[in-house]
C-alpha cells in the first residue's frame, strides 16, 4: 500500500449509511427540542426519520448514545450561534438573542444538561458547552478565561438565561442585570 496515495472514495453504501446516522440524528434533535428528553425514544427517532426501527438500534448502540449525540449537536449549534451573535452584537446584546432563541430547543439542550448531572457521558458534553460559553465570555471581554471576572460573569448570564427560559421573566430585568454584571466584569480587579 501506498501511504502517499489518496484514499478510495467512500462507496455508495457507505455514503448511504451516513446519511441515514446523520437523518436519524436530526430527528432525535428534533424529538428532543419539541418534546424533551422522555421524546427521545429508537420507535419514535426512527418514525420522525422515516425509516425502520431497526435502522435506530444499527446507528446508535443505546438510547444513552443517541441522547450523548443529540446533546453534542446542541451544544455546538448553540456555541455557534451564540459567538455569531457576540460577534455581531456584543455582549449586551444578549437578551435579544435569548427573545429569539427557540424557546423549545433551550428547554431541550436545559433539560439534558440538569440531566448531566447522573450520566457521566453527558456530564462531558455539558463541561465543554460551559468551557465553550466561558471562553466566549472571556474573548468578548478580552480577558484571559481564568480571570474569576469571567466567570462570574458567564454564571450572571446563564442563570438570567435559565431564568427568563423557565420562569419566562420581562427581558427588560434581564438585559439591566446583565448590564450590571457587565460593568462590574469590567472593573479592574
Amino acid at each position: 500500500m501506498n501511504p502517499h496515495h489518496d484514499p478510495a472514495p467512500p462507496r455508495p453504501a457507505q455514503e448511504r449509511g451516513r446519511r441515514r446516522r446523520a437523518t436519524l440524528l436530526t430527528a432525535a434533535v428534533d424529538l428532543l427540542t419539541e418534546g424533551g428528553f422522555a421524546a427521545v425514544t429508537h420507535r419514535a427517532v426512527a418514525q420522525r426519520a422515516h425509516l425502520p426501527l431497526a435502522a435506530t438500534t444499527y446507528y446508535f448502540t443505546s438510547r444513552d448514545q443517541l441522547l450523548a449525540e443529540a446533546f453534542a449537536r446542541l451544544v455546538e449549534t448553540e456555541l455557534a450561534t451564540t459567538r455569531t451573535w457576540i460577534t455581531d452584537h456584543g455582549l449586551t446584546a444578549l437578551p435579544d438573542q435569548i427573545a429569539h432563541t427557540d424557546r423549545h430547543r433551550q428547554l431541550g439542550l436545559w433539560e439534558l444538561y440538569v440531566h448531566a448531572g447522573r450520566d457521566p457521558v453527558l456530564q462531558q458534553i455539558a463541561r465543554r458547552w460551559t468551557d465553550g460559553c466561558v471562553h466566549l465570555v472571556a474573548d468578548a471581554l478580552h480577558l484571559p478565561a481564568t480571570d474569576t471576572r469571567v466567570r462570574l460573569l458567564y454564571t450572571t448570564l446563564f442563570t438570567l438565561w435559565l431564568e427568563h427560559l423557565v420562569e419566562q421573566r420581562p427581558l427588560d430585568d434581564t438585559r439591566a442585570l446583565l448590564t450590571t454584571a457587565i460593568e462590574n466584569a469590567l472593573r479592574p480587579p
